[in-house]
């Protein structure tokens, strides 16, 4: 009988490299469905879990807030309390698993309620093993699940650091995140500066906390997540361009000798934003070759990957979706040579030169951050170029200059078999919005109040005198202490933020080919009796901003009055500033999946306000049966990622103010 490949000597013989973490970014509906779908994960084979929690709790909220309406579950899992961990992390021992949380805002929160789940099986912490994302500088710039404002924000990664050097010393206190700056744009030099600068904030103020001898192996704790986009070759070499300038920031900034704890370790998820809702089976080739971009190279191989599905353009995938990704990374891990051999590219001069070329932008990116006061001083700075750089983007696609195979070229296309009769996503049910919320009074009720009042005491008190808030936060979540309750204490003492939008409202000098465009808005704008006023909001907690802020910059260079003041909106307030700007069009961006229940509350709302006349647009990852329902509801358009062309959506927007304009 003849042998197999993976039967040969050779390659059972050599040494190879252990498999990288494989995960699944994954949770939605409730603690006891995700918990479900986990247990089922690591059966198939996963290594690591990766919890994606809803809007809610990334941004402070319990499930039953009023800004909580339509985002539960939606995202993620929801998590108020310690039931809701315990029940996250039934039958998964703790102490033997590598757990991620994408969590940033209320990580020293939700590592709280990690930790309390683990005491209660009976896990010695000292052995836990994860990570917390934990950067609110990136979510300044591109994701908005921030609460407080940026000193105080960079106060409480530095408390998780503190606490997990002592505590807990396996744990990742902080993912410094650079994947959501490339979803917002970012050229590979800006994301590279942009998460070193973030690092080295970081590290600035943790060095003070812990002794000269232990700072360094508290340096060796802080990881990367970071993105792979379609440019392989590109990606590669910015993943070989971060391993070099980490190690010489931590050399040379901070004098850190062992060279084990100058290691650039990270994790990534290859590039969502990349995706299309156009032939969306072509989305499995994008993965696959994303993918090879941070694995190929041993020097800068990634030490978890966690993939997307083939259908995330177009919704939550389903298992079966999520387990085709998994399977990918297990057939390069294990049926390949692929961690039989040394590096690659070692020595190649093309990867060398290319190399050279990132790490030189990014040094002249940081020096630009450097001379501004770092990354916390230049967070408006950064936005404005995240913005500049995504609409350079977006106009070379929309130009044809950049090809995306399916959406501006080659798009005759045979229907797809994968989407089946359920539209080929996993659709999260209306009802468990109710259910979380009575499950969540439920708890309120049994639990000793007394112990919870004594619990935010000490936490309030805690804070207000600048100490780490970790162990209050720890004993908060023993006694029943909610996600809300925790979070409104960070807010008293510390304050709320609203981050800049990037959008500047002066024209800007790109306005080639919009002539006939602009001729359009000057002509509605005489017959309404001034200029034309579109009002573009975000109303709920989803904070990707990125279609928000290009539909406002290029209605803006089309000469409209535009109005767009970020993230984070109830409908109250967009009806009233609808009111209080004389909007012409009200534009409404939602990619949360929470549509439905936020368009229907602000178009009763204009009514309510006597505003049924202004035309409403809205945009976002909206399944066609959902368009529908827009549609029925009185919205007037309805975008999704397939409408890329925004001057068609500009011409649009004329329209519905002319048509309005002659009623």
């Amino acid at each position: 009988m003849s042998q197999t490949q993976n039967d040969r000597p050779d390659a059972q013989t050599a040494a190879k490299d252990k498999p990288w973490l494989i995960r699944t970014y994954a949770g939605h509906s409730t603690a006891a469905a995700s918990n479900a779908l986990y247990r089922s994960n690591l059966a198939k084979g996963q290594t690591g879990l990766s919890v994606a929690f809803d809007l809610p709790t990334q941004t402070g909220y319990d499930s039953d807030h009023i800004l909580s309406r339509g985002e539960v579950g939606k995202v993620g899992v929801p998590v108020c309390h310690l039931g809701d961990m315990r029940t996250l992390f039934d039958q998964i021992p703790l102490e033997q698993m590598n757990t991620s949380m994408t969590i940033n805002a209320t990580a020293p929160w939700l590592l709280s309620l990690y930790i309390a789940v683990a005491e209660e099986q009976g896990a010695d912490i000292s052995g836990l093993q994860g990570t917390v994302q934990n950067d609110l500088i990136k979510e300044y710039l591109s994701r908005g699940t921030y609460i407080c404002p940026p000193a105080p924000s960079l106060k409480m990664i530095a408390d998780v650091a503190e606490y997990c050097y002592q505590h807990v010393p396996k744990w990742n206190p902080m993912n410094v995140c650079s994947y959501h700056l490339q979803e917002a744009g970012a050229t590979p030099e800006q994301e590279l500066a942009f998460a070193l600068a973030t690092a080295q904030a970081v590290l600035d103020e943790l060095k003070p906390r812990v002794p000269a001898e232990d700072f360094p192996a508290l340096v060796g704790r802080i990881s990367f997540f970071v993105n792979a986009g379609i440019r392989f070759v590109t990606e590669m070499c910015k993943m070989r361009a971060f391993v070099d300038l980490w190690d010489e920031i931590c050399l040379t900034r901070y004098g850190v000798e062992d060279a084990k704890h100058r290691r650039f370790r990270y994790g990534v998820q290859v590039n969502s934003l990349g995706l299309t809702e156009q032939q969306p089976e072509n989305n499995v080739y994008r993965i696959l070759i994303e993918m090879l971009a941070v694995t190929l190279s041993k020097k800068a191989r990634a030490r978890a990957v966690q993939l997307p599905a083939w259908n995330e353009a177009l919704g939550l995938p389903r298992p079966w979706d999520q387990q085709w990704s998994m399977r990918m990374q297990q057939i390069l891990a294990y049926e390949t040579d692929l961690l039989e051999y040394g590096d690659l590219f070692d020595g190649n001069p093309v990867v060398d030169a290319k190399v050279e070329a990132l790490k030189a932008g990014a040094r002249a990116e940081l020096a630009t951050l450097d001379s501004m006061g770092g990354a916390v001083a230049s967070i408006e700075y950064m936005k404005s170029r995240l913005v500049e750089s995504n609409s350079d983007r977006l106009n070379r696609i929309e130009a044809g200059e950049t090809i995306v195979v399916g959406v501006n070229k080659w798009t005759t296309t045979e229907s797809s078999p994968l989407q089946t009769a359920d539209g080929g996503i996993m659709t999260v049910d209306p009802a468990v919005e109710a259910e979380q919320i009575n499950r969540l009074s439920a708890w309120r009720a049994a639990r000793d109040q007394g112990a919870v009042a004594s619990a935010l005491e000490a936490l309030r008190e805690a804070a207000k005198r600048g100490d780490n808030i970790m162990s209050a936060s720890i004993a908060a979540a023993r006694v029943g202490v909610t996600t809300g309750e925790w979070a409104e204490e960070m807010r008293k003492t510390y304050g709320t933020y609203r981050g800049p939008t990037g959008v500047s409202p002066s024209v800007s000098n790109k306005t080639e080919g919009l002539d006939e465009l602009r001729e359009a808005v000057n002509a509605v704008s005489d017959q309404l009796g001034r200029r034309l006023k579109f009002v573009v909001g975000k109303p709920g907690l989803d904070g990707h901003s990125n279609g928000a802020e290009q539909i406002a910059v290029r209605a803006r260079d089309c000469g409209m009055d535009i109005t767009y003041d970020g993230i984070r909106l109830t409908p109250d307030e967009l009806v009233a500033t609808a009111r209080q700007d004389g909007a012409h069009v009200v534009g409404l961006s939602i990619l949360s999946g929470s549509h439905l229940p936020l368009v229907e509350d602000t178009l009763t709302r204009l009514r309510d306000a006597g505003l049924e006349n202004i035309p409403v647009v809205v945009g976002g990852i909206i399944p066609d049966e959902d368009a529908k329902k827009l549609i029925a509801m009185g919205v007037a358009r309805v975008y999704t990622p397939k409408n890329f062309e925004l001057n068609s959506i500009m011409k649009d927007i004329v329209g519905l103010a002319k048509s309005n304009a002659s009623v």
